[in-house]
């Protein structure tokens, strides 16, 4: 492992995973060897995670000072390690109690920060207390598990005191949204990376003084994701509202099924949250229960225009038309749930795609936009321009499946191998809906008020084009046009799909 020297000449000792801008990741327990970070559910494959090993654990060396193990006095390793990568600013990822280690470091060193992401995090920097009744509280959310009796027990001897090696394993099940093999193996190895000397000396009498902290925390301007555990005691979701409402601005996550470690909870759920936010093209809002990642471009007093992908595609798909269309107009490109970074809930159906739509639109104040769809984005929209007449000011339908059965109907999908950046559940979902679709959407057509443009994609599309010219006519201002380029015209022929555009009247 790789290593730098701290203030006062102890050797710290690092990991480096993964490719990419470094993020670093604070250990929590407290002084717990980052080992137990693991790789962050993979997301190491998506940034160089720095996991340094806090002095006095891992392959750290133990500093001849005790005193050296307080939470203010670390904040100086951070700061060194900052400057040993030769970092200007930094992304800081701190875990649990080294929240409280981040938040030091952050009223401290503002200005070296470019993001900071606090996960299911300690909070006695900051003055919030975790009191009893949340473990009792968060206990009861776990009562249909067949461990929860025995852990309930322990648990009450924890609180009272007892914590000895016994008893907190008894607890560990509470920790981990599964408590499956590996959550056991996670356990098992906490005695072994865990430095209690050290720890005795985190939390001394004096370490923290949260009214100046607090204050401090309220004027950092880098951006914040604070991610809590639905299940999580330490802090429940509730106690980490309170650290959101000192960090002005901040993003705030409950990971649903989580408990105090969500990336073995839910690895993909996990990095692609973590992912999204410290990407600085993406943004998310919270639509309808469900976090939608989205991509801006243009500028903010500019004609919006709203840009729904197709199935098991993403808002990178639009890129090169966005870039054109920014021009002119404020350009949103959305991930639809179940694709890219937006959340997986693992349920989906076009009307639930209509939902996100209508959501998003609400939650970015986008009434009368120019709506574009492609494919399962365009019946997406379609729905909803007939549910909600005068919602969309113009649409454009790019190669929309039609609302009539399949002839012959789809076969079963089979799911490709290896990783995808879709969920696999939504294609037969959605292919059933294909296959049988509702017998209400055609009637939405005579509804629909927008003026539409229907862009079929010519002979080599999979889909028949005399039913997207039916399609067309079944609405009072609907026009069809062709581009021939089978089902993807914006990205196989952007060019005549923007002079489409044009001619449709989107400058």
């Amino acid at each position: 492992m790789p290593i730098f020297h701290a203030y006062d000449g102890t050797e710290l000792a690092y990991r480096l995973l993964g490719k990419g801008t470094p993020l670093i990741c604070l250990p929590g327990g407290p002084m717990r060897a980052g080992a137990y970070l693991g790789d962050l559910g993979g997301l190491a494959a998506r940034r160089r995670l720095v996991v340094p090993d806090l002095r006095g654990t891992g392959d750290s060396a133990v500093p001849d000072d005790p005193s050296s193990y307080r939470c203010d006095r670390l904040v100086d390793d951070v700061e060194a390690l900052r400057e040993h990568l030769g970092e200007e600013r930094v992304d800081l990822l701190a875990h649990s109690a080294a929240a409280n280690l981040a938040a030091l470091y952050a009223a401290r060193y503002p200005e070296r920060l470019r993001t900071l992401t606090l996960v299911t995090p300690g909070t006695r920097a900051v003055g919030i207390d975790v009191p009893d009744r949340d473990w009792r509280e968060a206990s009861e959310l776990r009562r249909d598990e067949p461990w929860y009796a025995q852990a309930r027990a322990a648990l009450e001897d924890f609180l009272a005191g007892r914590a000895s090696g016994r008893i907190r394993a008894a607890v560990a099940p509470f920790a981990y949204g599964r408590w499956d093999d590996a959550a056991r193996a996670h356990a098992a190895a906490e005695p072994g990376q865990t430095n209690s000397e050290a720890a005795s000396f985190y939390y001394q009498d004096g370490v923290f003084d949260p009214a100046t902290t607090d204050a401090a925390l309220a004027a950092v301007t880098a951006p914040v994701l604070v991610l809590a555990g639905e299940y999580d005691a330490g802090p429940t979701p509730d106690r980490a509202a309170e650290l959101v409402a000192l960090l002005p601005g901040a993003e705030f996550v409950v990971q649903r099924g989580a408990a105090h470690f969500p990336w073995l909870d839910d690895p993909g759920t996990f990095v692609r949250t973590v992912e999204a936010f410290l990407d600085p093209e993406v943004h998310s809002v919270h639509a309808g229960g469900t976090r939608l990642a989205h991509r801006v471009w243009g500028d903010p007093s500019a004609p919006p225009v709203v840009l729904a992908h197709g199935r098991c595609d993403n808002s990178r798909s639009w890129t090169v038309v966005a870039e054109h269309l920014a021009a002119e107009h404020r350009v949103y490109a959305f991930d639809f749930r179940g694709h890219g970074l937006s959340d997986w809930p693992g349920r989906y159906s076009f009307e639930l795609f209509r939902d996100d739509l209508h959501a998003f639109l609400e939650a970015r104040n986008l009434a009368g936009a120019t709506v574009i769809g492609h494919s399962m984005g365009a019946a997406a929209a379609c729905l909803l321009a007939g549910r909600e007449p005068g919602l969309i000011g113009r649409l454009v339908l790019e190669e929309m499946p039609p609302p009539f059965p399949l002839d012959p109907p789809r076969p079963p999908a089979e799911r490709p191998e290896g990783e995808l950046d879709f969920d696999w559940a939504l294609v037969p979902s959605t292919d059933a809906q294909l296959n049988e679709p509702d017998p209400a959407w055609p009637e939405l057509l005579g509804g629909i008020t927008a003026p539409t443009l229907v862009i079929g994609g010519g002979p080599t599309s999979r889909i028949a084009q005399e039913r997207l010219i039916r399609l067309a006519e079944r609405m009072p201002d609907g026009r069809f046009v062709t581009i021939d380029a089978g089902h993807h015209v914006h990205t196989d022929r952007p060019e005549q799909f923007l002079a489409a555009l044009r001619a449709f009247g989107l400058s």
